[in-house]
């Protein structure tokens, strides 16, 4: 893949070779996340972050990665807040604003819907999410973080059995994870939910074609060898009304009982967060919080390396990082990523 200049707007942009030098960009990121080191390689660069729809981590990651590489940050939060609520259209709103950037991070609820706006744009644009449909960042920090798990338990990404449980029709994450997984090989998928909230036919076709093993459930008890246990949130706010949606709330939950008795000792806890921690839901008890097969903070982290890598290879900075580099001049002693 030919990064710079890009839009990122799915996963199914990439490709194996493309997915590891995203990687290998990544990792050498991590000083700079660290704050062991500085770059100003994006020095007088602007980032339109573009959120209108609610988000924190996703926002203020693009926002983080791309303040660490020396640039700077103009957001716009909310469809209320923007001209949008005015009727305008993407395809203008993409034409005016992507003037006073050089490129643009966007989140939205309706499908499609970030790449209408990069149809109208004169720079580049990288989906934050677009309604139910992707959300190919969160993918690739996810895949990031399955491989970095498993390397630490001597494993690798072949032969992995991946348990996704919770509400899989409607979680973005999810349908763009699997996609990125059907590029591997002898992978085995236990999709866990209730039967209105299954994968999409869409997804499956995808993961039936690449030859993958898929095994549709509703019962916790048939991931038992799983590597990885990625659980996903009700989506609320996809739902016709809070009454229907928490028809299912609550419905998979995980605490240290469940985990010991359902899953084995390594097994690895991802959740692409916000976790939803009220008493009728408790999708992740916080009994795990010192379990340290809990990736779900480091997962986090990642973010904001992937999210780096993106914005180096797509400006096309990539090779010229370490060029602007310096020391940190105040005090930092940030865990390892």
């Amino acid at each position: 893949m030919n990064f710079t200049g890009a839009n990122i707007l799915s996963v199914e942009q990439f490709d194996r070779d493309s997915i590891d030098y995203i990687f290998q960009i990544a990792d050498r990121m991590q000083p700079y996340a660290r704050r062991q080191k500085r770059t100003t390689v994006l020095d007088g660069a602007i980032l339109g972050n573009l959120f209108f729809e609610p988000s924190t981590r996703t926002r203020v990651s693009f926002g983080t990665a791309f303040n660490l590489l020396g640039g700077e940050v103009r957001e716009t939060t909310g469809m209320e807040s923007s001209a949008l609520s005015k009727g305008e259209s993407l395809y203008d709103t993409a034409r005016v604003l992507s003037s006073y950037s050089d490129i643009i991070a966007m989140r939205h609820p309706k499908s499609g819907s970030v790449a209408e706006f990069a149809q109208g744009s004169r720079v580049p644009v990288i989906n934050g999410g677009d309604g139910a449909n992707e959300h190919p960042t969160q993918a690739l920090l996810d895949l990031y973080t399955i491989k970095k798990e498993l390397a630490y338990h001597g494993t690798s990404l072949n032969g992995l059995h991946i348990c996704m449980m919770g509400d899989l029709k409607f979680g973005r994450t999810v349908h763009s994870l699997s996609r990125l997984l059907a590029l591997y090989p002898n992978v085995r998928f236990t999709l866990i939910s209730p039967r209105e909230l299954a994968m999409p036919e869409s997804v499956l076709a995808v993961l039936e074609k690449a030859g993958h093993q898929v095994t549709i459930t509703d019962q916790v008890s048939e991931s038992s060898d799983a590597h990885i246990l990625y659980q996903t949130r009700i989506q609320q706010e996809r739902f016709e009304s809070v009454e229907e949606a928490n028809q299912y709330r609550g419905r998979f939950r995980l605490n240290s009982d469940i985990y010991t008795k359902h899953f084995k000792p390594n097994t690895v806890i991802m959740h692409p967060l916000p976790r939803d921690s009220r008493a009728e839901a408790n999708e992740l008890d916080n009994d795990l919080n010192q379990n340290p097969n809990l990736a779900i903070f480091r997962q986090a982290d990642n973010g904001v390396l992937i999210r780096m890598a993106l914005f180096a290879l797509t400006l096309g900075v990539a090779e010229q990082v370490e060029n602007y580099d310096r020391t940190v001049n105040w005090f930092s002693d940030k865990p390892n990523l």
